[in-house]
């Protein structure tokens, strides 16, 4: 049967047909009456979202653009910089850093740990010199399924009292709750095509005072991502470039479900999601890839043992045309990975657990008894 293909992978993530119409509708001038009030509109639901009161600023572009955009606006040449790396996602931030010729310092964690805040901790207090100007690290690694304690860090980051708090909440934003203001993070990073449940195409930048101060001194190159450009257009309800008119219809649409649906609710969803997908594949004898208790709520990696982890997603997807992710670098072949973010319901969660059940009984590689993995899932999704 064509056409029924169900994404369990981290992004793309599913599209409401809500989000979808209104992509649909004929684009209107970008400088006009009636795009200043979508720009205006979005931008208090951005705010509501991120729950603060700053600038969040609408980029074209990709979440790796966000991300760039606040490391090069907030920073200048030869500044020190700490990273946090225990993924694919903390690594690219390393490697961005050093290619704009940061002074990059990492704290660095075994792909499927999180990382330690008391690394960050000893690292910002042994800098009496204050030469740190930045943290930069990933809240929700996409790649391994972790979770970072993004609350404490951010917290020694501030007890520092001259580093910015910079985040990639690409997976996290919209899957469990990021208070900017509450924790004291400077700049978050994100993109449409995870939590806000919108194809890929716009990139997400808030930034707290402290960040704008810092930009006054930033001398790293920019032109399209430069940050002080979009919100003197934000606070004049519009953008510096051409946007993505369309996407724009789709993110007003998005946020105005989220805020229906409820921040503590959105929270809760994707807490019982990654509950029932974990419940279901230990069930079924797979350990998960993510250290005990620091699992994703976007995200659940599995390490199937003995078990060629790309030959499953392939039978998956042959047989029941659910996509999941494969793993990166040099967890391919070992690791596969269940997306549950954005415009997942319960049933999603439950068919793809019973579609990786049946594959492995097909297969001859259930280590459980038949029908555990359904149950387990079953059960947790009752509990949430």
């Amino acid at each position: 049967m064509q056409d029924k293909l169900s994404l369990m992978i981290p992004g793309p993530t599913p599209v409401p047909e809500r989000v979808l119409l209104a992509m649909g509708r004929h684009p209107i001038g970008h400088r006009s009456a009636d795009f200043q009030k979508i720009v205006k509109r979005t931008t208090q639901q951005l705010q509501w979202l991120h729950q603060t009161k700053g600038d969040v600023l609408v980029i074209t572009g990709s979440g790796t653009a966000a991300m760039e955009a606040g490391i090069i606006n907030v920073l200048s040449k030869g500044d020190t910089v700490l990273c946090g790396d225990n993924g694919k996602f903390g690594e690219r931030w390393v490697k961005l850093a050093k290619a704009y010729g940061l002074n990059v310092q990492v704290v660095q964690a075994e792909w499927g740990q999180p990382l330690d805040p008391e690394a960050f901790r000893a690292a910002l207090e042994a800098d009496t010199a204050k030469a740190i100007k930045a943290v930069i690290l990933t809240h929700s690694e996409t790649s391994t399924g972790v979770i970072n304690d993004l609350q404490t860090i951010a917290s020694h980051v501030k007890a520092h009292g001259t580093a910015l708090c910079i985040a990639d909440c690409v997976t996290s934003l919209g899957a469990c709750n990021v208070p900017m203001e509450d924790w004291g993070i400077d700049v978050i990073g994100s993109g449409s095509q995870k939590g806000y449940m919108m194809p890929p195409g716009l990139a997400f930048v808030a930034m707290s005072d402290r960040a704008w101060e810092a930009c006054k001194h930033s001398d790293l190159p920019k032109f399209y991502l430069d940050l002080a450009k979009y919100r003197k257009s934000a606070h004049a309800d519009s953008n510096p470039f051409t946007p993505a008119i369309n996407l724009y219809f789709a993110l007003e649409a998005a946020l105005e479900m989220m805020q229906a649906e409820g921040l503590e609710k959105i929270f809760a969803r994707h807490a019982r999601h990654r509950a029932a997908a974990q419940a279901g594949m230990q069930a079924i004898g797979l350990p998960l890839y993510a250290a005990e208790g620091c699992g994703s709520p976007a995200i659940t990696a599995v390490a199937p043992e003995g078990i060629d982890a790309e030959a499953m997603r392939k039978a998956v997807k042959e047989k029941f045309d659910i996509l999941l992710a494969g793993g990166q670098d040099h967890l391919k072949g070992k690791v596969f990975r269940i997306g549950h973010l954005g415009f997942v319901c319960d049933r999603d969660v439950l068919t793809a657990v019973a579609a990786i059940e049946a594959t492995l009984q097909d297969l001859g590689l259930h280590k459980g008894s038949a029908g555990a993995g359904v149950a387990a899932c079953a059960a947790a999704l009752a509990q949430g």
